[in-house]
């Protein structure tokens, strides 16, 4: 109910209205780019990898571009791009002094890092797209690790340098478009653009899920998965709100006759720090060895990647994968949240928490409370991953609408959205009051 009375009550705001339209709108123009072919590739053949490959890596990749990948539609690389060189210059920012400088300068800095992420993206776009475009001719590449889910399939069966610089010009023009959507959405629409953009990816494939598991399984079987889907939901929204407060005390100062500060915040210490990013590094890692098994000649090499690294179903694969998550979840949480740089700026500006010493000890303390509530985050996270692993395991079911990095990503973007639409509402209503 509050989610529908928050929409209706947005739709009231002239101003609100057409940022929602502007964004529906943009999400129609990226749905229909996600269906339509890219040139030179046959379209019947694209349709036979639509069916075959439900599982596995390219379900994955294929998540993310709403089923344009399967069907080799010019936005078939969707987000992912994206998704990976900004992780990439987020990671950078780290290791490099010259982008931690420019994270520093504020508004000017984030808009130079935005224009270089921009150029990675184009050029991870030209990388994937080559690559694609030869794991796409004859089931070549890695993808013979699917299950056979490219065997004896070409997209491109005239493979000659044009038609292959064709195909990789519209993919990357494609990623192109996709980020450039995104970022309308951002300025002119309701914001979070690219979230929204992968949102649009996920819900447009559940219906189709939900029907495969209904013709598969029996009304009594949806019926369960979708109980459990509901389940799922609530406890992601749980943890998604839960978070550690941390009070710090600001001490007053006096700047000539007046005084300033002296108030108490807190710190807000997420049980999630690091979202769905554990699962795309620990799906990307995994992602390695189907990609290079077809260069390794030795067939027990070949064999051991097929059995356990490649299918989803094998124990030593959920393990593997599980433990990346967790892994990832406390790497990123270390990169996205400095207890060091935060102490030394609640000092320079005169904050403290009760009954802890500034500096050292306060970044210790922050670590220490860190560390302990992203177990239980990694942990969660790791089990809503291995969710699809397990239910193909145990009830064969090929395609979970309710599980995994899907339904994390649409319950975090929505509640994401909800904020946005709630501030602004909020902030037109004390425009209003002040008139």
């Amino acid at each position: 109910m509050n989610l529908l009375s928050t929409f209706a009550n947005a739709f009231k705001v002239p101003d609100l209205r057409r940022k929602i339209l502007f964004t529906l709108l943009i999400i129609a123009v990226y749905r229909l780019g996600a269906h339509i072919p890219t040139p030179g590739i046959d379209v019947q053949a694209a349709q036979d990898l639509k069916r075959n490959a439900t599982s596995g890596v390219f379900a994955f990749i294929n998540l993310f571009s709403g089923g344009a990948l399967t069907q080799m539609a010019i936005f078939a690389l969707g987000i992912m791009p994206y998704i990976t060189s900004s992780i990439i210059m987020q990671l950078l920012t780290v290791v490099i002094p010259k982008l931690e400088a420019w994270q520093k300068e504020g508004e000017s800095g984030v808009k130079k890092i935005n224009q270089w992420t921009r150029y990675l993206t184009v050029m991870l776009a030209m990388l994937q797209s080559t690559g694609i475009a030869f794991i796409f001719h004859n089931g070549g590449g890695g993808a013979q690790g699917q299950g056979g889910a490219l065997a004896g399939i070409d997209l491109i069966p005239e493979f000659t340098a044009p038609r292959v610089g064709l195909v990789v010009l519209s993919l990357t023009a494609g990623t192109a478009l996709i980020m450039w959507l995104g970022e309308l959405v951002t300025t002119k629409g309701i914001g979070n653009g690219m979230s929204i953009l992968i949102f649009a990816s996920i819900v447009s494939t559940l219906p189709s899920e939900g029907n495969a598991i209904l013709q598969q399984k029996g009304m009594g079987n949806f019926l369960a998965i979708l109980a459990i889907g509901l389940g799922v939901v609530v406890a992601i929204v749980i943890m998604e709100q839960g978070q550690r407060r941390i009070p710090v005390q600001y001490a007053k100062r006096v700047v000539g006759r007046r005084m300033y500060g002296g108030g108490q915040v807190y710190i807000p210490l997420k049980v999630n720090q690091a979202g769905v990013i554990p699962i795309i590094f620990a799906s990307s890692v995994l992602y390695i060895p189907t990609l290079l098994q077809n260069t390794i000649q030795s067939p027990g090499i070949q064999n051991f990647i097929n059995n356990n690294l490649v299918n989803a179903t094998s124990p030593i694969y959920m393990v593997i994968y599980g433990t990346m998550v967790i892994f990832f979840s406390y790497f990123y949480t270390a990169i996205a949240f400095n207890p060091v740089d935060q102490a030394d700026n609640m000092k320079k500006y005169g904050g403290f928490i009760p009954g802890i010493r500034p500096g050292r000890q306060t970044a210790e303390y922050l670590d220490r409370i860190l560390t302990r509530i992203t177990l239980p985050g990694a942990l969660f996270v790791a089990s809503i991953a291995l969710m699809p692993s397990i239910f193909l395991a145990t009830q064969d079911i090929q395609q979970l609408p309710f599980g995994g990095t899907s339904i994390l990503i649409t319950v975090g973007v929505t509640l994401e959205t909800m904020k946005q639409i709630e501030s602004q509402l909020m902030m037109r209503h004390y425009e209003g009051f002040l008139k």
